[in-house]
Protein backbone atom coordinates (compact mmCIF):
# COMPACT_ATOMS: atom_id res chain seq x y z
CA UNK A 1 0.00 0.00 0.00
CA UNK A 2 1.39 3.34 -0.99
CA UNK A 3 0.56 5.99 1.87
CA UNK A 4 0.06 9.80 0.11
CA UNK A 5 1.42 11.37 3.32
CA UNK A 6 4.78 10.02 3.14
CA UNK A 7 7.88 10.40 -0.06
CA UNK A 8 10.02 7.96 -1.59
CA UNK A 9 11.64 7.93 1.96
CA UNK A 10 9.53 7.88 3.91
CA UNK A 11 9.31 11.01 5.04
CA UNK A 12 6.39 12.47 6.52
CA UNK A 13 4.51 15.29 3.74
CA UNK A 14 1.84 17.04 2.94
CA UNK A 15 -0.36 16.02 0.25
CA UNK A 16 -0.68 17.98 -3.24
CA UNK A 17 -4.45 18.33 -3.50
CA UNK A 18 -4.23 21.05 -6.27
CA UNK A 19 -4.67 18.88 -9.35
CA UNK A 20 -7.82 17.07 -7.53
CA UNK A 21 -11.27 18.08 -8.14
CA UNK A 22 -13.55 20.29 -6.26
CA UNK A 23 -16.30 18.39 -5.06
CA UNK A 24 -18.89 18.39 -2.19
CA UNK A 25 -17.61 16.27 0.59
CA UNK A 26 -18.97 15.55 4.18
CA UNK A 27 -17.52 13.62 7.30
CA UNK A 28 -19.67 12.57 10.47
CA UNK A 29 -18.00 11.52 13.70
CA UNK A 30 -18.75 10.63 17.09
CA UNK A 31 -17.52 10.69 20.52
CA UNK A 32 -18.91 9.34 23.87
CA UNK A 33 -18.52 10.67 27.58
CA UNK A 34 -18.92 8.36 30.30
CA UNK A 35 -19.88 9.90 33.91
CA UNK A 36 -21.49 9.25 37.17
CA UNK A 37 -25.51 9.70 37.07
CA UNK A 38 -25.05 12.38 39.07
CA UNK A 39 -23.34 14.37 36.52
CA UNK A 40 -25.75 13.31 33.36
CA UNK A 41 -28.77 15.11 35.74
CA UNK A 42 -26.68 18.31 36.10
CA UNK A 43 -26.10 18.47 32.49
CA UNK A 44 -29.85 17.79 31.64
CA UNK A 45 -30.90 20.07 34.40
CA UNK A 46 -28.70 22.70 32.97
CA UNK A 47 -26.86 23.31 36.95
CA UNK A 48 -23.18 22.78 36.01
CA UNK A 49 -21.36 25.85 37.73
CA UNK A 50 -19.72 26.96 34.74
CA UNK A 51 -22.98 27.19 32.48
CA UNK A 52 -24.61 25.17 29.82
CA UNK A 53 -21.97 22.36 29.16
CA UNK A 54 -23.93 21.44 25.73
CA UNK A 55 -23.96 25.09 24.76
CA UNK A 56 -20.14 25.38 25.11
CA UNK A 57 -19.59 22.45 24.22
CA UNK A 58 -21.16 23.07 20.59
CA UNK A 59 -19.66 26.14 20.08
CA UNK A 60 -15.81 24.27 21.28
CA UNK A 61 -16.58 21.66 18.49
CA UNK A 62 -17.13 24.38 15.71
CA UNK A 63 -14.56 26.25 16.44
CA UNK A 64 -11.81 23.26 16.79
CA UNK A 65 -13.22 22.14 13.27
CA UNK A 66 -12.37 25.50 12.17
CA UNK A 67 -8.97 25.08 13.61
CA UNK A 68 -7.69 21.31 12.93
CA UNK A 69 -5.51 22.57 9.85
CA UNK A 70 -3.92 24.38 12.68
CA UNK A 71 -3.60 21.38 15.78
CA UNK A 72 -2.95 18.69 12.69
CA UNK A 73 0.36 18.78 11.21
CA UNK A 74 -1.03 17.95 7.40
CA UNK A 75 -3.93 18.51 7.31
CA UNK A 76 -4.95 21.31 5.00
CA UNK A 77 -6.52 24.61 5.74
CA UNK A 78 -9.91 24.63 4.62
CA UNK A 79 -13.32 26.77 3.70
CA UNK A 80 -15.34 24.78 5.32
CA UNK A 81 -19.45 25.40 4.43
CA UNK A 82 -20.89 23.64 7.50
CA UNK A 83 -20.48 22.16 10.97
CA UNK A 84 -23.17 20.85 13.08
CA UNK A 85 -22.87 18.81 16.59
CA UNK A 86 -25.99 17.02 18.12
CA UNK A 87 -26.14 15.68 21.93
CA UNK A 88 -27.76 12.56 22.92
CA UNK A 89 -28.20 12.19 26.83
CA UNK A 90 -28.00 8.49 27.20
CA UNK A 91 -29.30 7.72 30.77
CA UNK A 92 -28.95 3.67 30.72
CA UNK A 93 -25.60 4.33 30.04
CA UNK A 94 -24.99 7.39 32.05
CA UNK A 95 -23.06 9.32 28.94
CA UNK A 96 -23.43 12.33 26.55
CA UNK A 97 -23.04 11.24 22.78
CA UNK A 98 -22.05 13.31 20.63
CA UNK A 99 -22.16 13.47 16.93
CA UNK A 100 -20.31 16.07 14.84
CA UNK A 101 -20.96 16.50 10.71
CA UNK A 102 -19.18 18.84 8.37
CA UNK A 103 -19.40 19.62 4.79
CA UNK A 104 -17.28 21.07 2.37
CA UNK A 105 -16.82 21.78 -1.48
CA UNK A 106 -12.93 21.36 -1.86
CA UNK A 107 -10.31 19.17 -3.05
CA UNK A 108 -9.67 17.34 0.38
CA UNK A 109 -12.24 15.58 2.63
CA UNK A 110 -12.97 16.93 6.44
CA UNK A 111 -12.86 13.80 8.27
CA UNK A 112 -10.27 14.73 10.41
CA UNK A 113 -12.49 18.33 10.49
CA UNK A 114 -15.14 15.76 11.89
CA UNK A 115 -13.22 13.85 14.44
CA UNK A 116 -11.40 17.03 15.74
CA UNK A 117 -14.91 18.65 16.55
CA UNK A 118 -16.24 15.41 18.36
CA UNK A 119 -12.95 15.17 20.38
CA UNK A 120 -12.85 18.94 21.33
CA UNK A 121 -16.42 18.98 22.25
CA UNK A 122 -15.93 16.14 24.68
CA UNK A 123 -12.90 17.74 26.25
CA UNK A 124 -15.07 20.55 27.13
CA UNK A 125 -17.64 18.56 28.57
CA UNK A 126 -15.07 16.90 30.48
CA UNK A 127 -13.76 20.09 31.23
CA UNK A 128 -17.24 21.93 32.36
CA UNK A 129 -18.02 18.79 34.73
CA UNK A 130 -14.37 17.67 36.26
CA UNK A 131 -15.24 19.26 39.10
CA UNK A 132 -18.70 17.49 40.27
CA UNK A 133 -16.80 14.13 38.42
CA UNK A 134 -13.23 13.33 37.64
CA UNK A 135 -14.07 9.84 37.07
CA UNK A 136 -15.62 11.12 33.58
CA UNK A 137 -14.28 8.88 30.29
CA UNK A 138 -13.91 10.10 27.10
CA UNK A 139 -14.28 6.92 24.36
CA UNK A 140 -15.48 5.74 21.31
CA UNK A 141 -13.97 8.77 18.93
CA UNK A 142 -14.69 7.41 15.42
CA UNK A 143 -15.59 8.21 11.73
CA UNK A 144 -18.81 6.83 10.89
CA UNK A 145 -19.33 8.45 7.61
CA UNK A 146 -17.59 9.94 4.63
CA UNK A 147 -18.64 11.32 0.83
CA UNK A 148 -17.63 12.81 -1.73
CA UNK A 149 -13.82 12.64 -2.82
CA UNK A 150 -11.80 10.08 -5.03
CA UNK A 151 -12.15 7.28 -2.46
CA UNK A 152 -16.51 7.93 -2.57
CA UNK A 153 -18.56 6.72 0.47
CA UNK A 154 -17.65 5.32 3.76
CA UNK A 155 -19.92 4.05 6.21
CA UNK A 156 -19.18 2.47 9.92
CA UNK A 157 -21.20 -1.06 9.40
CA UNK A 158 -21.57 -0.99 13.38
CA UNK A 159 -19.47 0.45 16.48
CA UNK A 160 -16.45 -0.90 17.88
Amino acid sequence: MKFSHTDGQGKAKMVDVSDKAVTEREAVASATVLMKPATLKLIKENKIQKGDVLAVAKIAGIMAAKKTAGLVPMCHPLNISHVALDFGLDERKSAVGIISRVKIKDRTGVEMEALTAASVAALTIYDMCKAADKDMVISDIMLLEKRGGKSGEFKRKKKR
